[in-house]
């Protein structure tokens, strides 16, 4: 069954989404971009309060394609405890140095999962080097939020050839980008382990606004019921 995985800012919003029972918690900050980061300590203070209560994942922020760079960000993010790691794999032909330098830290147990860009033409190859580099899982997503969402950026047969090549190699495999209750049914077909929103759950359905727990809630019912 897929799972859902709410995006949160707060400590509030993380208690919030704890309760409508999500699958994954989170923690990102929108106003910052695509994958932006929530400050470390904030990150901590989250990850205390959910206390083992439901598993967390957090963006190490939109980082150039620098090895050294994100490799530090991993590091760092590491120490709050979060159980994944989300790293963006933003357009750029260095990836697989930073792939590389990376699969040291997957070697002491850290859970990595690479975020590839839908509106980035991404390289669907790197999911075999992810593998073998030990990364926990791939998602697909979107940097330009004002391009609609995931299924409006991506073709269906692209879709359906990212969750088969990601569970080909046994990574857990997660869809997002400006995803809206419309769009479960669609991708859901493809029978993906989790689908990623922020945007759907908030008011005004603005990424950036307060997450709204009715909105949460329709989402998770949504779900459940395909």
């Amino acid at each position: 069954m897929t799972k859902m995985l709410a995006s949160v800012n707060s400590v509030e919003e993380a208690l919030v989404v704890l309760q409508e029972n999500v699958d994954i918690i989170d923690l990102k900050q929108p106003a910052l971009g695509a994958l932006g980061a929530l400050d470390i300590a904030l990150v901590k203070a989250i990850v205390a309060t959910i206390n083992n209560r439901c598993p967390v994942s957090a963006t190490i922020g939109d980082l150039p394609m620098q090895a050294q760079l994100i490799f530090n960000a991993v590091q760092t993010m590491a120490e709050t405890g979060v159980e994944y790691i989300k790293i963006g794999f933003f357009p750029d032909n260095n990836w697989q140095t930073i792939i590389d330098k990376l699969s040291g830290l997957t070697q002491n147990n850290l859970a990595l999962i690479a975020v590839l860009f839908a509106d980035g033409q991404p390289d669907l190859s790197v999911i075999h080097a992810l593998k073998n580099a030990g990364f926990t899982g791939v998602m697909l997503d979107t940097m330009d939020k004002k391009n609609g969402s995931l299924s409006q950026v991506m073709s269906k047969n692209t879709l359906q050839h990212f969750v088969h090549l990601a569970k080909n190699q046994q990574l857990l495999c997660g869809l997002a980008g400006s995803l809206t209750l419309q769009d479960i049914p669609d991708l859901l077909i493809y029978q993906p382990d989790y689908l990623g929103f922020r945007g759907a759950l908030c008011e005004q359905h603005n990424r950036t606004s307060q997450l709204n727990r009715q909105s949460t809630k329709l989402i998770k019912q949504a779900l459940a019921r395909c």
